[in-house]
């Protein structure tokens, strides 16, 4: 799989023509699971920038005209790109049932988390959202039957500790604007647990056109609910976001491929340093104390997780 590939499906160019080092032989000379880390790592970095793009469009647009518009740009690219390359069958869809179940799941994500990006600053949002790997790893021993010792189970509980210290439930309308994050981790963590289930038969091409095609259609059905003027300097916006989160997304499932959950998961925390240094530049945002005790806690969790699972 070229690398180049992997960042951005929709660009790819190949490999042959860009004189660097043989860049597909050597990733395709690293071991699996390791691929697997520098997928998510690179999705991370990828989507923390189109989150930046999220929040700013969001200041002007509703969540799901957000969703909408910038879903056109990463299908249509897509569907470009396989039918001219006549690689239609990466788009073959095995189970249905499989495919519209974890596309419901990345809807449900991306309405809380584009939410929740509209009402707290981009950092605080996506530190919350770090109970998403704990969650992915709690929930990868009952439905794929990843063994997790005593000593992880603490790590999560840890972790889960410091999403408490972050939304700190006091029922103020700020915390309560924390609840749309932490539901976009629950439900991307079952997003990702069903992407490594599924990923046995179905390609990440077809999950990605599939997800992507349902995000979009959802965000469509709030058009009646009012829709704000297009601003025509917005439009690079909206295509280069949707470019960005197509590309983060492939990167990410390629990552549960290629890697166990319980590997793969922890290297989402890399997100925060992107996010606040993207929410200090473009809106003056600084994480207050709870947020950066919390989001300490939360990181040493999945850390310890990853090294147990470097153990192995």
């Amino acid at each position: 799989m070229n690398l180049i590939v992997l960042v951005f499906p929709t660009l790819a160019i190949p490999v042959s023509r860009i004189p660097v080092l043989r860049i597909n032989q050597a990733f395709s000379s690293i071991p699996a699971p390791m691929r697997g880390v520098i997928c998510m790592t690179l999705g991370a970095l990828v989507l923390t920038i189109n989150d930046g793009m999220a929040k700013y469009l969001t200041e002007s647009y509703p969540v799901g005209q957000v969703m909408a518009l910038r879903g056109v740009s990463i299908v249509a690219l897509l569907a470009v790109f396989y039918v001219g390359s006549g690689r239609t069958t990466a788009l073959k869809v095995n189970r249905w049932s499989h495919q519209l179940g974890r596309a419901s799941l990345m809807t449900l994500s991306t309405i809380c988390f584009v939410t929740g990006l509209s009402l707290l600053p981009i950092a605080d949002a996506i530190a919350i959202a770090f109970a998403g790997p704990l969650l992915t790893v709690a929930l990868a021993i009952p439905f794929l039957g990843e063994r997790v010792g005593w000593r992880r189970w603490i790590a999560i509980l840890v972790g889960f500790a410091g999403v408490l210290v972050m939304v700190q439930p006091t029922g103020d309308a700020f915390r309560v604007a924390a609840l749309a994050p932490l539901g976009a981790a629950f439900f991307g963590a079952c997003r990702d647990v069903v992407t490594r289930r599924i990923s046995g038969t179905e390609s990440s091409s077809a999950i990605l056109m599939i997800s992507t095609s349902f995000v979009t259609l959802a965000g469509f059905l709030s058009w009646p609910l009012g829709w704000a003027p297009i601003q025509v300097e917005h439009l690079w916006i909206f295509a280069i976001s949707g470019i960005f989160v197509g590309g983060a997304q492939y990167l990410m499932i390629e990552g549960f491929r290629l890697g166990e959950v319980a590997l793969i998961a922890p290297f989402k925390y890399t997100t925060l340093i992107w996010a606040v240094i993207i929410g200090a530049v473009f809106w003056g945002d600084v994480p207050g104390t709870g947020v950066w005790i919390g989001a300490v806690l939360v990181v040493a969790g999945g850390l310890y997780l990853l090294r147990s699972e470097g153990k192995k």
